[in-house]
């Protein structure tokens, strides 16, 4: 499977706001199971939010009401929209399909990663 590409990450100050983009292939993109994970210096990877395998969206605790996943079939392209970011969200974000916090069919297929860094 061709992995999908993220891009967006950067260094903000506390409080700012980025967003992330991930673009898939025609054949892997998907209104289901793809999402965000992220994973911070030492710590394992942890979900972030996703579109799960009914279309229903879910938010780590961490980041609700401060992220919003979106997507944009006509691009294949899924965002994650981040304010009000604080230091503890300094982590690599990763896009992935055939992912879900629920699970989906088949093992994710994640791409490279995109660094964000967020400094008090």
């Amino acid at each position: 499977q061709v992995q999908p590409v993220e891009s967006g990450g950067g260094s903000v100050q506390a409080g700012g706001s980025l967003r992330l983009s991930c673009t898939a292939s025609r054949d892997t993109y998907s209104n289901y199971c793809m999402g965000w994970a992220r994973q911070a210096p030492g710590k394992e990877r942890e979900d972030v939010a996703s579109f799960d395998n009914d279309g229903t969206v879910t938010y780590a605790d961490a980041v609700k009401g401060r992220f919003t996943i979106s997507q944009d079939n006509a691009k294949n392209t899924l965002y994650l929209e981040m304010n009000s970011l604080k230091p503890e969200d300094t982590a690599i974000y990763y896009c992935a399909t055939n992912f879900g916090f629920f699970g989906c069919v088949g093992e994710p297929n994640w791409g490279q990663g995109t660094q964000v860094t967020v400094s008090s």
